[in-house]
């Protein structure tokens, strides 16, 4: 059986070249919630101003693997971001969730 491996090393050099710079990009899109807020260059003081919680949630919310998503949202917007939620499955489909609802201000 032809391994991943052995399909990639039999593509021409230029192409794997491709493969490999598109997975780095891939996972540089993939960040923790601390990763982009440092990558934002937003402290979590500065955060917790904007978001008027307390420093220690943001570090807890940080450290969460589980979060409500009008908490994840709120967190996002904050950044200056907005929230999208994606499903994929596989060969290629990917779906935009929506129907969540705005949040109440």
């Amino acid at each position: 059986m032809e391994t991943l491996q052995d399909k990639l090393k039999a593509l021409p050099a230029a192409r794997r070249n491709k493969i490999v710079a598109r997975t780095q990009e891939l996972i540089r899109e993939e960040m923790t919630m601390r990763e982009l807020r440092k990558a934002r260059n937003i402290t979590q003081v500065k955060l917790a101003k904007e978001l008027n919680v307390k420093q220690e949630q943001i570090s807890r919310i940080e450290k969460r693997s589980d979060l409500l998503i009008s908490t994840l949202r709120r967190q996002v917007e904050a950044l200056g971001g907005e929230l999208t939620i994606l499903a994929s499955f596989p060969k290629g489909a990917t779906v935009k969730i929506v129907g969540f609802g705005e949040l109440e201000g």
